[in-house]
C-alpha cells in the first residue's frame, strides 16, 4: 500500500517529518476514552510502530464516549477491536497488541522496549504512578492524561509540566503520589481546571475505583487529542526544531 493517504499530513509536516514519525516507536497505556483517541491519532499521523494496552472488554457504559464501544463490540476485547481499527487505518503500521492490566512491578519489563514516547491514560492510580516512575527513570518522554470526567467546557483544557498543574483532583492526587517517590516535575500532564460538582460523582466501592464521575461524550476524546499532538509536536523537534 502507498502513503497516498498521508498526502495531507505530508503537505503540512514535509517529508522529513514523515519520516520522522514513521521510524518512531509509541506506548499507549490504557484504551478508554482517552487512551483510544491518542492511538488513533497517533496511527493517523503515521507512527511507524506504536504498542496498544489494556485488559479490558468493551461494556455497554462505555458507549457514551469511548471509540471502540458499540453495541455490537460489547464484551470483545479493546485492544482486539482497536488492533483491527489501527491496521485499517494503516496497514503498514507495526502494531504489537497487550491485552493484559499491567501491575507495578511489569513496567520495568515493559519499557525495557526502545520506546521513543508514552502516553499514560491509566484510569487507576497506582499503575499510573508506577508507569510514570519508570518512564522517568528510564528517561523515556512522557504525557499522562488527568481526569477528564465531570468537565464539560473545552476551552479550560490546558497542557503543562505536572508542578504546574491546578484544580484537578487526580492531578492533585497524583502530585502527592510522586512528590513521595521524589519526582515533583518532568512530565506534561494534560489537564481541565474546570470545577467538578459534587453532583456528578457517585460513590462506588468496587475493586479498580472507589467512585464514578459523570462523562460526556467529547471531553475524553478531545484529552486524547491533546495526549497525541504533544507526542507528535515533540517527536517532529527531534527533525526540525522548527515544528
Amino acid at each position: 500500500m502507498g502513503t497516498e493517504w498521508l498526502e495531507r499530513t505530508e503537505l503540512l509536516i514535509q517529508k522529513n517529518g514523515i519520516e520522522q514519525l514513521k521510524s518512531c516507536n509509541v506506548l499507549v497505556v490504557g484504551l478508554g476514552g482517552v487512551g483510544a483517541y491518542a492511538a488513533e491519532m497517533l496511527c493517523r499521523a503515521g507512527i511507524g510502530s506504536m504498542t496498544i494496552v489494556d485488559g479490558d472488554t468493551v461494556d455497554v457504559t462505555n458507549i457514551n464516549r469511548q471509540l471502540p464501544a458499540t453495541h455490537s463490540n460489547i464484551g470483545k476485547s479493546k485492544t482486539e477491536v482497536l488492533a483491527q481499527r489501527y491496521l485499517d487505518i494503516n496497514p503498514s503500521i507495526k502494531l504489537t497488541v497487550l491485552h493484559q492490566f499491567f501491575n507495578a512491578e511489569d513496567f520495568d519489563g515493559l519499557l525495557s522496549k526502545d520506546f521513543d514516547y508514552v502516553v499514560d491514560a491509566i484510569d487507576t492510580l497506582s499503575p499510573k504512578v508506577s508507569l510514570i516512575q519508570t518512564a522517568i527513570t528510564k528517561n523515556i518522554p512522557l504525557v499522562s492524561s488527568m481526569g477528564a470526567g465531570g468537565k464539560l467546557d473545552p476551552s479550560l483544557i490546558k497542557i503543562s509540566d505536572i508542578s504546574k498543574s491546578y484544580n484537578c483532583r487526580l492531578a492533585k492526587v497524583l502530585r502527592k503520589r510522586l512528590g513521595k517517590l521524589g519526582i515533583r516535575k518532568g512530565f506534561q500532564v494534560v489537564f481541565s481546571n474546570e470545577d467538578v460538582s459534587d453532583e456528578v460523582v457517585r460513590e462506588e466501592y468496587s475493586k479498580n475505583k472507589k467512585s464514578t464521575v459523570g462523562t460526556i461524550s467529547y471531553m475524553p476524546a478531545i484529552f486524547g487529542c491533546f495526549c497525541a499532538s504533544n507526542v507528535i509536536t515533540n517527536l517532529l523537534k527531534n527533525s526540525n526544531p522548527e515544528f
